[in-house]
């Protein structure tokens, strides 16, 4: 066996696993707090790099302000979504609301291609090109900067949700509505912020994938595959969709690489179906136990 090619592509997908954690970070701080599946996760971070197109392409700015105004505009987009489409849903049934976010997803999909076309794009390059070397072992530069930069957003969003009084509210819904009711928390707003925080995680995934692969309207249907990571790790688990995220990623990229890249889903869904019969609520996910 050729360990060093089998290091290679492990770093590659531990990389390319840390996307998949932010995006299911996306996922799982809206379904945290809310109780919602937020299908149009995918058409969110679509936006955002098209929105990051029009800056750096279009308005020719430097890619390193377009990359935060492109992550704002996503995160903004994400709570008002939440404000104008979700929060009248509130007291409908959990079905209602998920195909409210599909229909949102339509939406955001059509609004892309009347404006910037169904044509496939490059996003101007803005990460460094710099061979990474760990050891001997090489990694794409693409992928490692993009890596390092989703990987210090997560670290950012753990201390806020650990120390910061905004944390400790969404935290405390997200465990007892009721009782954060109770204690004077606004639970419509942490609702909207956890649109908002889900999103900006999304939006920024959603860039640094786009800029290694390229960009069209079909771009959010990597949010459905994403969602295989988070019933993986548990929709409710912050912890589970970073350990799942780096799993499915290192599996997917290593089946692709000695089977074949036919073989990249059959190989995430078998494991999928695996832990669904040994865990159905996922590896950390919360196990309610219902009254009968």
């Amino acid at each position: 066996m050729d360990w060093l090619f089998f290091g290679e592509i492990s770093l590659a997908g531990l990389a390319m696993g840390g996307l998949y954690a932010l995006i299911s970070l996306g996922f799982v701080i809206i379904y945290k707090a809310t109780k919602v599946i937020n299908f149009a996760i995918g058409e969110i971070m679509m936006f955002a790099a098209y929105l990051f197109l029009a800056f750096a392409g279009g308005m020719e700015m430097s890619p390193w302000v377009a990359l935060p105004l492109a992550v704002l505009g996503g995160s903004v987009l994400g709570g008002v979504i939440e404000k104008v489409m979700i929060r009248p849903m509130l007291g409908e049934s959990a079905i209602s609301v998920v195909m409210v976010t599909i229909g949102v997803a339509s939406i955001l999909v059509g609004l892309v291609e009347l404006i910037w076309g169904a044509d496939p794009q490059l996003l101007p390059s803005f990460l460094p090109r710099k061979p990474v070397f760990i050891g001997e072992m090489y990694l794409a530069p693409k992928i490692a900067y993009g890596f390092l930069i989703g990987a210090g957003l997560l670290i950012v969003y753990l201390l806020y949700f650990r120390f910061s009084r905004g944390g400790v509210a969404l935290r405390a819904t997200a465990s007892d509505q009721a009782a954060a009711y109770s204690m004077g928390i606004n639970v419509r707003r942490v609702f909207n912020l956890s649109w908002v925080f889900g999103s900006l995680a999304a939006s920024l995934a959603g860039v640094l994938v786009a800029a290694t692969g390229g960009l069209s309207p079909q771009f959010g249907a990597i949010g459905l595959s994403v969602l295989v990571v988070v019933i993986v790790g548990g929709l409710d688990s912050i912890l589970g969709a970073l350990v799942a995220g780096l799993f499915i990623g290192w599996l997917e990229t290593v089946a692709g690489a000695y089977l074949g890249g036919e073989y990249r889903m059959p190989a995430t869904f078998a494991v999928l179906a695996v832990i669904l019969v040994i865990r159905p609520y996922g590896l950390f996910g919360t196990h309610e136990i219902e009254r009968v």
